[in-house]
């Protein structure tokens, strides 16, 4: 690809922590910055068009959005200040770990996650800007190795959120009113096992655009549908997971050339 000449990796925060990465290929972004009573050093997604203020149910997504309607470049990519894409190769002691995930049960969970507390070690393996560019020359988007569930994607959401019993049936019900053409797809990801979990991503300018546009018109929607007092604690933070399968289904559909990588995933800064 030889269009490429800017590229931003979005690093969505929700606390003030450690940032990791002193590159100007990234940028920390301090996601749902309405709702923080102290306001940190990190920039906030509350300028311009945002929608800041909704991130106890959309998390993440009050970035992306901020990021799409705010920024523009070649290359949009959407990380999190402890989970980052990597295109190296696992090291020799990290991959023989994995053989005691099987015997623990974990392995399914941690497939595609590179779990570390080391982070001088692990922060020099987070991909790069020459390394997106390599990829993008063969490939149409950046997604994180899709986890492997014990259950179908379906029966997963019913199972740890689906609380109402309606968001799977609602969601459905707005793509066949407004995005009929993505009804198979949407049945086809929710009978499989593999999700592309965390909202990540990195895509091209034209994909990204358009990619932003169906999600947040079917999100937007779905808020409107449902009683969003009626989530509490963990699962307020439907839209977010709504989000997760709902970007499944759009690359299902687009059948685009997908590289999957794994994640580095840095353990200790998660409180």
């Amino acid at each position: 690809m030889n269009n490429i000449e800017s590229i931003k990796i979005y690093s969505f925060y929700y606390k003030n922590t450690e940032v990791l990465i002193d590159d100007k290929t990234y940028s920390p972004i301090m996601a749902g910055n309405a709702c923080l009573d102290e306001k940190t050093n990190i920039s906030g997604d509350d300028t311009g068009e945002s929608i800041s203020s909704k991130n106890f149910s959309y998390s993440e997504l009050t970035g992306i959005y901020w990021v799409w309607k705010n920024t523009m470049q070649d290359v949009t990519g959407s990380c999190h200040y402890r989970r980052y894409f990597t295109c190296r190769k696992e090291p020799l002691d990290h991959s023989l770990k994995r053989i005691l995930y099987f015997a623990a049960g974990l392995y399914k969970k941690r497939y595609g996650l590179l779990y570390t507390n080391n982070i001088s070690r692990f922060k020099r393996q987070i991909i790069n800007r020459e390394e997106i560019i390599h990829i993008l020359e063969n490939y149409d988007a950046i997604l994180p190795q899709p986890r492997k569930l014990k259950y179908s994607i379906r029966k997963h959401y019913d199972r740890y959120h689906n609380l109402s019993g309606n968001d799977l049936k609602i969601i459905e019900s707005i793509l066949q009113t407004s995005y009929p053409e993505y009804i198979d797809s949407f049945r086809k990801v929710l009978d499989s096992k593999r999700l592309y979990a965390n909202n990540m991503f990195i895509l091209r300018k034209e994909q990204f655009n358009e990619f932003m546009n169906w999600w947040f018109s079917v999100l937007f929607e779905f808020e409107k549908q449902i009683d969003l007092a009626s989530y509490q604690g963990y699962q307020k933070r439907v839209i977010g997971f709504m989000a997760e399968r709902l970007l499944s289904v759009w690359f299902h559909y687009k059948k685009l050339k997908v590289k999957e990588l794994p994640v580095l995933y840095f353990k200790k800064l998660k409180y």
